[in-house]
């Protein structure tokens, strides 16, 4: 009889154990978005495309317009139990080139209350291309369903 109840005690504490390390937050990172640190390497006005692909990698999107600009983007989603996931945080490097391919600009863009906020800005002048294709790609936030995520 004590023998019984020590056993169903052991596995009663065993599923609350399993319970509740079932419902911790897991942080899963999406994308690439460099560093300051890294970005430090990319020099406006001198920095080549070539330069920028050695400094910090190649982009995950190049701008349509006569290539450009290069796009890094960078998410971190948020999963907990059965909740669908969220996305808690987007940052967007725009690294745009002149005609000769220069470093122009050097940004990095932000996401809070889904409005586009610049965190960061090195500029050779202060004309912002390709800023429609940065608003569209920022605004995506809340468009995703969890099939997307889930590790295959």
């Amino acid at each position: 009889m004590m023998r019984l109840a020590k056993a169903v005690r052991l596995v009663a504490m065993g599923i609350a154990l399993i319970s509740l390390t079932a419902c911790t937050t897991v942080y899963r990172n999406h994308g690439y978005a460099p560093s300051d640190l890294d970005l430090e390497k990319v020099v406006v006005g001198e920095s080549t495309r070539q330069d920028v692909a050695r400094a910090v990698g190649r982009p995950s999107s190049i701008g349509v317009l006569a290539d450009s600009g290069w796009y890094y983007v960078g998410s971190r989603f948020k999963h907990f139990a059965w909740k669908a996931p969220e996305e808690v945080e987007r940052q967007v490097v725009a690294v745009s080139f002149d005609q000769d391919g220069v470093v122009e600009n050097v940004e990095r863009f932000g996401l809070e209350d889904g409005e586009v906020i610049v965190l960061s800005r090195r500029v050779t002048d202060s004309s912002i291309k390709g800023l429609s294709f940065l608003r569209q790609l920022l605004g995506n936030i809340g468009n995703f369903s969890a099939e997307q995520f889930a590790d295959g």
